[in-house]
């Protein structure tokens, strides 16, 4: 089965008509969009989108073969126009399965928010799923509508990473499934970063105009397994790592803060981390984090690094001159060498999130000096068991590895 991605940007396309905004004003040539629409094997349209005929031509292709066309959510202004010879766009009930002539078959997909998501089988019995912009499967949390993993996916993975979620927890979604972002807006400055952000949720993105051959899975992006994400304070860090696995079901997220009594500003930010947190997400506070890392189970999101170190110093008495020379030190570095061992046998996805300290003033005490040079070497040696390293600058994400 052959599909043509006629536009892959949001409704409004990209850039947005008058729009003044950074991401519009980068988006030009390969990263311009039109509005998404899909030709299936030259005979089925799914939406259909101002210029659809020209779209066609210009990627080698004709709408005449065209025998269905079917729309996935209500188009805001004027009606588009119809190109001649094609027939009248319309929508399928949820639920219900067209089969056409061509020996495709197309399954309407409820969804979660205005739209229709559909499901088609091809003669050769490759299977793909397109879904509308904004909207996220539903009624899947039991496997309804979920019996087979699809070969292809098209979804608004930016806008709606919960879907792809719900998509993985059923088994819809599978380390083959090519899953390609479409309805593209300006959420995401185009280009590098989106490539970025879409590769750490296995996902890509392609120009317009482009034919894939679905089943075909050799271009999937590899999810990393062990990512370690620095930053410094209030740089988008924690935002960073949460969003690397927001489009995962079930992720365990441990906290090794704890909560401080009487603290009420500690409390306002332990209170915005859980707000932003996925609701199928779990939250753990603890910092023994090697039994975590050596069991089996969903994504780990461990934040921070920083934080599990205070309390292995707090452990060790390293803060005490004396202690530390008299056997702290030693008893720090064996749990550090401890979970640098964990994270390298570990199967689990992990994301970690540490500070990055050691460019900023030379701490006053000795204390101090000796938890920003025990923190750089936390983070060199766990930075070196990871498939990805990233550091966060004033919300923008440098990749350092991987």
């Amino acid at each position: 089965m052959e599909v043509t991605l006629l536009g892959t940007g949001a409704p409004a396309g990209l850039p947005r008509p008058d729009c003044p905004c950074a991401a519009c004003a980068t988006a030009l040539g390969a990263d311009a969009r039109a509005a998404t629409a899909l030709l299936v094997d030259g005979t089925l349209l799914l939406d259909l989108t101002p210029g659809a005929a020209f779209a066609a031509a210009r990627a080698g292709h004709s709408l005449g073969g065209v025998r269905q066309v079917l729309l996935s959510h209500p188009h805001d202004g004027p009606a588009v126009e119809v190109p001649a010879g094609l027939p009248q766009p319309g929508r399928v009930p949820d639920g219900r399965e067209l089969a056409l002539l061509t020996g495709h078959r197309v399954r309407a997909v409820a969804m979660d928010a205005p739209g229709t998501g559909y499901a088609v089988t091809g003669p050769d019995g490759r299977r793909l799923l397109y879904l509308p912009p904004g909207g996220a499967p539903a009624g899947l949390e039991n496997g309804h509508g979920a019996t087979q993993t699809y070969d292809m996916v098209l979804a608004d993975v930016v806008g709606r990473p919960d879907g792809l979620a719900k998509l993985r927890a059923v088994g819809a979604v599978g380390p083959t499934t090519d899953v390609v972002a479409v309805h593209l807006d300006h959420d995401v400055p185009p280009g590098r970063e989106l490539r970025r952000r879409l590769a750490a949720d296995g996902a890509r993105a392609v120009a317009d105009g482009t034919t894939l051959i679905v089943g075909v899975y050799e271009d999937v992006p590899d999810v990393p397994r062990r990512t370690l994400v620095l930053g410094g304070a209030r740089s988008g860090k924690s935002v960073e790592a949460e969003r690397r696995l927001e489009s995962f079901p079930d992720v365990l997220y441990v906290a090794t803060g704890g909560t401080r009594g009487g603290d009420t500003e500690w409390a306002s930010r332990v209170s915005a981390h859980r707000e932003r947190r996925p609701g199928s997400w779990r939250t753990v506070e603890t910092c023994d984090l090697v039994p975590l890392l050596k069991d089996d189970g969903p994504p780990l999101l461990v934040d921070c690094l920083s934080l599990w170190l205070t309390d292995a110093m707090d452990a060790a008495g390293a803060w005490d001159d004396a202690v530390w020379a008299d056997g702290g030190e030693r008893a720090l570095r064996a749990r550090v060498r401890e979970l640098v061992a964990a994270v390298r046998a570990s199967g689990r996805t992990v994301v970690a999130v540490s500070n990055e300290v050691g460019s900023g003033i030379v701490p006053a005490t000795a204390s101090g000096r000796r938890y920003r040079d025990e923190l750089g070497r936390l983070n060199a040696a766990v930075a070196a068991e990871c498939e990805q390293v990233v550091l966060v600058v004033a919300g923008q994400a440098l990749v350092l590895r991987g």
